[in-house]
């Protein structure tokens, strides 16, 4: 855990902490391995087939893993020593690489073999997401946090302008054996670091929570959290159309533009460079554009680059394009990221996160292998103009769906009472009925039950699955609330759950009651 310190200030303040600068070095290496990795496997799958199918089936493999996993990555980043975790997954990509490395070096690899291990490596990926990211506070005071985010994303990007480059150059010069065996090397860098960070054990808690539970609460609360849907689709609708130009770009490298594994590794490094100016001009793009605004714009900019690519222009332009195109990838990732975490409170940020992450690369997985067959169909050039033109539309469409503003209080407000208990109650038992008794008069109502309405959607987010509210036969003013929770534990949980903008919600509601005293509140267990 870092240790406190004085407020600090500038954007580097985060590397005056040792154990994040030693992390966040290594993660710099093992990115910039893991690129070179993915640049040979890429560049080799068109020397084993010709197919844009297998091209795009590569992309395919290495996002549809993180679609299917990061939720249960999520909840293992929340359960598990995280520190042990990571040791493990780095050690599993590094049996990937080495397994490459053999392959490759014995002329055995097949597109079947590459495909397969590009899943297994995009397991690993899953996996190690949401729990790189759930560590960053445990390294950082506070006040740091917001930076540390920041040059994680400037880390990766780095690593995207120097990876692919460096791996297309040894690929040209001593071939995928040797981009494979520096990938190796990396994931040395990366153990060691993890090997001397002593992280502290985690103090046990009577309220942890369990693999199926905190699965069941993260779902829950996805399912709940309107503000979250909202995000969620503004980030399926842009990556599905914006991953035409990534399924195909090995493709417009040596087909269109006829260049060399060298030429792809520039290009891909062009796109690392962009981002990294993008992640430097944000602040200036904030303070002029909404998150609206920036979604929008990314999209304008990468639909540009894809209609521009299609007239296969001189290598040169083609790597001012990548930049462009670098460019406004980075304000779209930073921008929907950014907000996804500005609405999610701490307790389920991993798990919350984790659900982005699936959306995100179930949308690249679907869209490259959905663009790889349209291009088996009418060829490259005609479908980076199909997916142009629907990324414009789209970001048009949906224009009007507008991202949450992420300015809500979510810190745990802590203002429910401990609930009356005649006994010790067992954390399992369950499920809980919880009713709150309200009197409400008759003009009241209708006002009433639309802040209820809007209550509801806290309760089901925190722990409930199922919630109502129901009057009385014989007193027209007393209305019930009630919703069930799973479990006497998971109740407990929903008590420090709950954030200052859920008790606004509370108070919103609560001010309609006339009875004398505050609403009654009533427990009941099953039997």
């Amino acid at each position: 855990m870092a240790e406190p310190a004085q407020r600090s200030s500038g954007s580097f303040a985060p590397l005056r902490q040792p154990v994040f600068a030693v992390l966040w070095a290594a993660t710099v290496l093992g990115n910039i391995g893991s690129f070179m990795r993915d640049v040979a496997s890429s560049w080799l799958v068109t020397d084993l087939s010709a197919s844009p199918t297998a091209v795009a089936l590569i992309q395919t493999a290495a996002t549809l893993p993180i679609f299917l996993l990061a939720i249960p990555a999520g909840v293992l980043s929340d359960i598990l020593d995280r520190r042990r975790f990571l040791i493990f997954v780095q050690l599993m990509l590094a049996g990937v690489s080495s397994t490459l490395l053999v392959l490759s070096h014995t002329g055995t690899l097949t597109v079947e073999y590459l495909i397969a291990l590009t899943f297994v490596g995009g397991i690993g990926a899953a996996l190690m997401g949401p729990t790189w990211q759930s560590i960053v506070p445990e390294l950082v005071p506070r006040e740091d946090l917001k930076g540390a985010v920041a040059l994680n994303s400037l880390g990766i990007n780095i690593a995207r302008a120097i990876g692919p480059a460096a791996g297309g150059l040894i690929l040209a010069s001593f071939g995928a054996a040797a981009a494979y065996g520096m990938d190796v090397l990396s994931y040395v860098f990366v153990v060691a670091a993890l090997l001397w960070w002593k992280r502290p054990a985690a103090a046990d808690s009577a309220l942890s929570e369990n693999f199926l539970g905190a699965f069941r609460a993260g779902l829950r609360y996805t399912r709940a959290s309107r503000e979250l849907h909202r995000v969620l689709l503004r980030a399926a609708v842009f990556f599905l159309f914006a991953s035409a130009v990534w399924a195909l770009l090995p493709l417009v490298a040596r087909q269109m533009l006829g260049g060399s594994a060298g030429f792809y590794g520039v290009l891909l490094g062009a796109v690392g460079a962009g981002a990294i100016a993008g992640a430097l001009v944000m602040p200036q793009l904030r303070r002029r554009l909404d998150a609206d605004g920036l979604v929008l714009l990314a999209s304008l900019i990468s639909a540009a680059v894809m209609g521009a690519l299609v007239l296969a222009p001189p290598k040169w332009l083609a790597v001012v394009l990548l930049f462009l195109l670098g460019l406004g990838w980075i304000i779209a990732l930073t921008t929907l990221n950014g907000v996804a975490q500005a609405i999610l409170p701490n307790w389920v940020r991993g798990r919350g996160l984790a659900v982005y992450l699936t959306v995100f690369n179930g949308a690249m997985a679907a869209g490259s292998l959905g663009w790889g067959l349209v291009a088996q169909e009418i060829g490259v050039p005609y479908t980076l103009l199909a997916g142009a033109i629907g990324l414009v539309v789209v970001a048009l469409l949906f224009h009007r769906a507008r991202l949450p503003t992420g300015e809500s209080d979510l810190q745990a407000s802590n203002h429910w009472p401990e609930p009356l208990v005649a006994e010790p109650i067992a954390h399992d038992r369950g499920p809980v009925m919880v009713q709150v008794e309200y009197r409400i008069r008759q003009e009241d109502r209708a006002a009433f039950l639309a802040a209820m309405k809007r209550l509801s959607q806290e309760r089901l987010r925190d722990g409930a699955y199922a919630w109502g509210v129901v009057e009385h036969t014989g007193d027209a003013l007393r209305l019930m609330e009630w919703f069930f929770v799973e479990s006497w534990a998971e109740h407990l949980r929903q008590h420090h759950r709950v954030s200052h903008a859920d008790a606004d919600l509370q108070s919103e509601a609560v001010r309609f009651h006339i009875g004398p005293g505050k609403p009654e509140v009533h427990h009941f267990l099953a039997l």
